[in-house]
């Protein structure tokens, strides 16, 4: 399962989701199995875990890794977004918890195939689901100059996202960019040297990332499965979600704190007229960061932050 992908933040999150036996949790992102293997020991000897993912790969590692734990496990093929017509459509509910573990697993940045590595060469395909929706081939050869430096700005922070859109936008009148080698190799040439000194990282990263966030609509999705999630929770139950970048970090503290308002009229308004409540309780102040020692075993788990709330 390591081999798969290795959970981040395993004792904190689960310490943060209060697991009890008897209750039904969530894993909206089940990838290898191993956060969910580690929920439902917690809540044996009856506790129900739900498995969701876009990915087939996935789901078969961790229909293989959860196996030991029968009829106590159900996964689902699915988008987290869809998480209250999944768990409907299966009559169960509501939960007594919720993870989220976003971003890309080892096993798709390992596989070449899968065109999430500027590392590795492989085709341009960066899809969670490979078999659902346009490819970063697809949008590359066909989104205009102006769409991709958007892109690039807002999903990756690329600070220079529309040289290298022109860029890439030429060369493709002369030849299509096909893999994930051709792509890194243009970007290096784009991004100053000096630039590439300071940020210490390949100047492909914030331009594959950027991608892969509009490929699979990862900000729709999330700020879907949230909307969700809160939804599906019975009364104390608790939602954890762990990030790997700012944009999906401050989609997660912005939408929580949302949560614990009790009043959404405008300023100047008198008398309160929207009657909302508090949905929810922050429990995690500020993000929890992986400790020195499993930053050090696993560098993949260096920028993940955990937030988490309970419904009230």
């Amino acid at each position: 399962m390591a081999a798969f992908h290795q959970p981040v933040l395993l004792e904190e999150a689960l310490a943060l989701l209060n697991c009890r036996s008897g209750g039904i949790y969530v894993d909206g992102t089940v990838g290898g199995g191993g956060h969910a293997r580690a929920i439902l020991e917690g809540t044996s000897p009856d506790g129900l875990l739900v498995g969701i993912d876009r990915d087939d790969e996935a789901l078969r590692e961790a229909s293989r890794v959860l196996a030991p734990f029968g009829p106590r496990v159900f996964l689902a093929k699915g988008s987290f977004a869809d998480l209250r017509d999944i768990l409907a459509a299966h009559g169960i509910g509501p939960v007594q918890g919720i993870l989220l573990d976003l971003g890309v697993s080892s096993h798709q940045l390992d596989t070449a195939e899968r065109g999430f590595s500027f590392s590795l060469e492989g085709p341009l395909d960066m899809r969670m689901n490979p078999s659902s929706g346009p490819s970063a081939r697809d949008l590359i050869r066909s989104a205009r100059e102006d769409e991709l430096a958007r892109i690039f700005r807002e999903f990756g922070e690329e600070r220079f996202a529309r040289r290298i859109a022109r860029v890439l936008v030429e060369h493709r009148r002369r030849e299509p960019i096909e893999t994930t080698v051709d792509l890194a190799a243009l970007i290096a040439r784009v991004v100053p040297g000096g630039a590439r000194e300071e940020r210490r990282i390949h100047p492909a990263t914030r331009v594959f990332q950027a991608l892969r966030i509009a490929v699979n609509r990862e900000l729709d999705h999330l700020e879907r499965g949230l909307r969700e999630g809160i939804e599906a929770l019975a009364p104390g139950g608790r939602m954890a979600v762990i990030s790997f970048h700012s944009l999906e970090d401050r989609l997660v503290k912005e939408t929580f704190r949302s949560w614990e308002k009790t009043c959404t009229c405008p300023p100047g308004i008198p008398v309160c007229t929207c009657r909302a409540e508090a949905k929810a309780r922050v429990l995690t102040r500020k993000p929890l960061r992986p400790r020195p020692e499993e930053a050090e075993a696993n560098p993949r788990a260096r920028s993940a932050r955990l937030r988490a709330a309970a419904r009230i």
